[in-house]
């Protein structure tokens, strides 16, 4: 019996054999996109005729007897830089609310190429800036684990975490440059890798050359490590758009990651020695290590000997200021026009904050923030050498509802108020570091996200050592609404 929460790899499968056809899964899920798609707000649009048409093209390439990893399997796309081709493509912005993407970006394309039925684009915030989903164009996206709808999926990729987790999709895409992708799937209860630098081509026609510093990424998310593993196997691979892209090491890794929990060994930090974790998340996350201790897992409670905060902090603001100011400067050489000028009543004070520092931004500056990431990444690498994943929370407090503040108080200690303060992932963008967040609990009935971190262009190895975390701890993990 298949429903749209049967597993990717599952559905892929089926469809190969010819024991579910694709037109008809599709069906289940629009009909479902139709009864739940205002419960979260996931969609900015649902591109219900070209996944018609992606389905009965499966049919046909079968047929054919094309090799399709994604045979029929419904994805979402970010409504950021994964375009498609005669679809609208927003960006969170409300002056591209009637934009239309001109060509289908390399990861669409590589969905397509695999058999995907891509059934429509998720809402991110303006440009993907902010931490929590929420826009002019269609409103905020709620977690589907709060059922009075106030609290957020999380940003900047909620879109594709929420639908996921409420059944819309099967899989989906987001992309990170501090959390994008372990954020909201931390709040939504759902996996997500974010990958080590160039693993994954990021396909930037006007700006090949942002990506010379590791810093955003794109990946994928799933509500399993053997679907994550999927995606990102399809994902993956050089392109030639992208001049840091990275060859494809080995073919596809095996389907399934055979793995007990007993061979691994884990370093365990509840803060990094760097962040004030509110109690109940830290209680989340000792239950989570006593559930693998008890499964015969090896974790080993670590101190780090980070650089300090502050210092952290402003060579990440020069980094992730520098990004966006770059980032608007790419839509207007795309386009032809000032954005700031022509629409900047139209645009978040907290954007056009960001793009005005990242342009005054010096070049010495940009470069000597390199010397502070220098030493995290050594730090992180220490520890991650020396066991098979560093564990630490995604975020300092479980999700956060649409409108309040960032805390200013955590754990009775006093924090800047800003996102640095509450997400623990982009230290893993400056350090270039891939991780996946699996979820490690519930706080409240709301979930609560870990990272898996590994060293770095081991990929493959981390998804493994996530299967078994999976296995040893998520063997009951379901979803709010599925049957």
């Amino acid at each position: 019996m298949f429903d749209c929460f049967t597993s990717a790899h599952e559905i892929a499968d089926a469809v190969r054999a010819r024991d579910l056809e694709s037109d008809e899964l599709l069906n289940l899920y629009l009909e479902r996109i139709d009864e739940r798609g205002d419960v979260t707000n996931s969609f900015v649009t649902v591109t219900r005729e070209d996944a018609r048409e992606d389905a009965r093209n499966v049919r046909s390439r079968l047929d054919d007897e094309e090799q399709l990893p994604l045979a029929g399997v419904p994805v979402a796309i970010k409504d950021l830089a994964d375009t498609r081709e005669g679809v609208r493509n927003t960006l969170g912005l409300k002056a591209f609310e009637e934009n239309v993407a001109s060509e289908s970006s390399v990861i669409v394309q590589r969905l397509l190429d695999a058999g995907a039925v891509v059934v429509g684009t998720t809402n991110t915030p303006e440009l993907g800036h902010r931490v929590r989903t929420i826009n002019d164009v269609v409103g905020a996206t709620s977690t589907p684990w709060d059922p009075e709808g106030e609290v957020n999926s999380g940003g900047s990729s909620g879109g594709s975490a929420a639908a996921l987790a409420d059944g819309l999709c099967a899989l989906a895409t987001g992309s990170d440059v501090g959390g994008s992708l372990r954020n909201p799937a931390s709040c939504c209860g759902v996996f997500s890798l974010k990958p080590s630098h160039a693993v994954v081509p990021r396909g930037n026609h006007v700006n090949g050359y942002r990506g010379h510093t590791p810093f955003g990424v794109h990946g994928p998310m799933a509500r399993s490590v053997e679907d994550l593993r999927l995606l990102f196997d399809v994902l993956r691979g050089r392109d030639t758009v992208d001049p840091f892209s990275l060859p494809r090491k080995t073919t596809n890794s095996s389907k399934t990651y055979d793995s007990d929990i007993s061979e691994h060994s884990f370093a365990y930090s509840p803060d990094l020695d760097l962040f004030s974790v509110a109690s109940e998340v830290r209680e989340t996350m000792e239950a989570m290590v006593s559930e693998l201790e008890d499964a015969g897992a090896d974790v080993e409670r670590v101190s780090l000997e980070p650089p300090e905060f502050g210092g952290l902090t402003y060579s990440y603001s020069v980094m992730v200021t520098t990004f966006f100011a770059t980032a608007v400067s790419e839509l207007e050489m795309e386009h032809g026009f000032d954005l700031l000028d022509l629409h900047g009543d139209s645009l978040p004070q907290s954007l056009v904050t960001l793009v005005r520092q990242g342009r005054s931004n010096d070049v010495m500056s940009y470069t000597e923030a390199d010397f502070v990431r220098t030493e995290m990444y050594r730090e992180i690498e220490e520890v991650v050498t020396g066991y098979d994943a560093l564990l630490t929370p995604t975020l300092a407090t479980p999700p956060l509802t649409h409108d309040e503040p960032m805390p200013t108080e955590i754990d009775g200690e006093s924090t800047n108020g800003l996102p640095t303060s509450w997400m623990l992932s982009w230290i893993f963008n400056m350090t270039g570091h891939p991780v996946v967040n699996a979820p490690a609990g519930t706080v409240d009935g709301l979930p609560v996200g870990v990272q898996i971190v590994g060293e770095i262009y081991t990929d493959h190895r981390l998804l493994k050592v996530a299967s078994a975390y999976e296995e040893a701890v998520l063997h009951d993990w379901s979803y709010p609404d599925e049957s």
